[in-house]
């Protein structure tokens, strides 16, 4: 196989049309074929590497089978990934022990690669070493659900294979079923390692070799990817093929670009747009919009709990007090999406879920009172954020600055850089700073666990709290969901009381398609799963 990334292509883009590289016999009807633009650019076939995009991740769960796969459920009238559901891919069954330290895997009779070849528990077991050996974000992703060495992969028969675990880890199985634990034609991939890259890293880097439901066919970094159906896939639901038998995928930067595309019917669906294009269609009619709170993300503004003063709690809350939640939301998300202040529940939360609503609103009466509890004299601080969130950013942190203003807190704007952020992040060097972050599995103990504790670039509180770690640690490893979900109560309890973050939305992810598409899922890497779209 050679190498993708140099592949000639016809494909066209222009304002007006985008053409497919199709030729008499392979040409497939206008209804066979789906177009997908994008804000965002794929830049690698190898969604395990550290820089793949969230593009490129998307991309990897339509050319790649895992061992299973996240069932769905109806949230809101619409269809979103269930954490804790599963469904098989390559895998016929999968049976967990009861006492939850074995997962057995058996695998479909006579299912193939794209090339033909059997998908074999060698390949299972190679391409499973893999992700906790090779130098890629695969191996830290696993960890958190406790698979990190080969030994825990073994070879029972020719159609199973097991998982061992030396605590029940609540999301082994549901890091095996994320574009991380993909499986590999490893035959393929070791023709083209060497002593430096005994894993194949720099040829799958551009090549795919897969048994998915899509063939990549032509792939140019950054700018598009043409796919042809894999008419020989059997790891659908029901066994059922894709609608779609041919799929380009194209970068196209300007969100107006993306909108007009749309609308006029050159392109069948885009999730990157502007929340006022969306509004603007959404009033022309002429498309269908799919909304989803991104239920695995939320936007929040961190304070630096580890500097003066930002290390006293009751200045922390005068803040929380002061700020403007509704019209922060308006301004910068046009409201679309999920607030996650209003709550009126006080000590215990409602649910076990994060994150949720919590108990903040504006009251600026109290927050002069707090102001003054906290015997912190009228000072200057700033907010940071990054370029690349300046669209909802800016106007928040406006916000933030004229509601500031009467404690006596002078509020200066810092519009960095991305790497410039980044560093300020990972080096704890800010005041106040706000971000939108995801966690992969938005399991409570994962969200504490990344976000809540640590040296970790993502704790952005900066908190110390010995309480949320020993209550992550043991919620991980608790297998009863009753005892799980008061543990999980108590890590938002302490999130609410202490307010290392202001959790202030979870944002929609806006699917805009031709109203002739259907099917469309909310799934955790935020991407389109092709498999689930059909057109009436």
């Amino acid at each position: 196989m050679s190498s993708l990334r140099h592949v000639g292509m016809t494909a066209i883009f222009a304002l007006s049309s985008i053409g497919l590289p199709v030729t008499g016999a392979e040409a497939q009807t206008r209804q066979e074929t789906l177009r997908i633009v994008s804000g965002g650019a794929i830049n690698t076939l190898d969604s395990t590497l550290l820089n793949a995009t969230r593009d490129s991740l998307g991309l990897s769960v339509n050319t790649y089978d895992r061992l299973v796969s996240f069932g769905t459920k109806q949230v809101n009238g619409n269809r979103v990934f269930d954490l804790y559901k599963f469904r098989g891919e390559l895998a016929e069954s999968v049976e967990v022990s009861s006492d939850g330290l074995k997962i057995t895997f058996k695998l479909r009779p006579g299912v193939t690669f794209q090339d033909g070849t059997p998908v074999t528990v060698e390949d299972v077991k190679w391409s499973l070493d893999r992700t906790v050996l090779a130098k890629s974000g695969a191996a830290s992703q696993l960890a958190s659900g406790s698979l990190t060495k080969p030994e825990q992969f073994a070879i029972v028969d020719e159609r199973t294979v097991t998982v061992t675990l030396e605590k029940p880890d609540q999301l082994a199985l549901a890091n095996l079923a994320t574009h991380f634990a993909r499986i590999i034609n490893r035959k393929v991939a070791l023709q083209h390692a060497t002593p430096d890259d005994p894993w194949a890293n720099e040829w799958l880097k551009d090549n795919v070799a897969s048994s998915g439901a899509y063939i990549v066919e032509s792939f140019k970094p950054a700018e598009q990817v043409v796919l042809k159906r894999n008419d020989a896939w059997k790891n659908g639901i029901d066994g059922k093929l894709p609608f779609f038998k041919r799929v380009l995928i194209q970068t196209v930067p300007e969100a107006g670009t993306r909108a007009s595309l749309v609308e006029r019917g050159d392109a069948d669906i885009s999730i990157d747009l502007a929340a006022n294009d969306v509004i603007a269609l959404q009033q022309r009619g002429k498309v269908k919009v799919v909304s989803n709170p991104q239920i695995n993300a939320f936007t929040y503004i961190a304070f630096n709990t580890q500097k003066p003063p930002f290390d006293n709690l009751k200045l922390r809350q005068a803040i929380a007090a002061a700020l403007p939640y509704k019209n922060m939301m308006e301004a910068a998300i046009y409201g679309r999406g999920a607030p996650l202040f209003g709550a009126s529940w006080a000590g215990t939360p409602p649910t076990a879920d994060f994150p949720q609503a919590l108990p903040l609103k504006t009251d600026l009466a109290a927050a002069k009172k707090l102001m003054a509890e906290s015997g912190v004299a009228p000072f200057k601080t700033s907010i940071s954020y990054s370029t690349a969130n300046a669209g909802f950013a800016e106007p928040l942190s406006a916000l933030v600055k004229e509601a500031l203003a009467p404690l006596g807190i002078d509020v200066e704007i810092r519009k960095l850089p991305d790497a410039q952020l980044a560093s300020v992040a990972t080096n704890k060097s800010f005041d106040l700073i706000t971000e939108t972050t995801s966690a992969m599995l938005p399991s409570t103990d994962y969200f504490f666990r990344i976000f809540f504790q640590g040296p970790s670039r993502w704790n952005l509180g900066n908190w110390t709290n010995q309480e949320i770690v020993d209550l992550a640690a043991k919620a991980r490893f608790e297998p009863d969901k009753a005892a799980y979900d008061a543990l999980a109560r108590k890590m938002i309890a302490l999130a609410a009381s202490e307010l290392p973050v202001i959790p202030l939305w979870q944002a929609n992810q806006e699917a805009v398609m031709a109203s002739s598409i259907s099917g469309y899922t909310y799934w955790y890497h935020r991407q389109v799963d092709i498999r689930d779209l059909v057109r009436e």
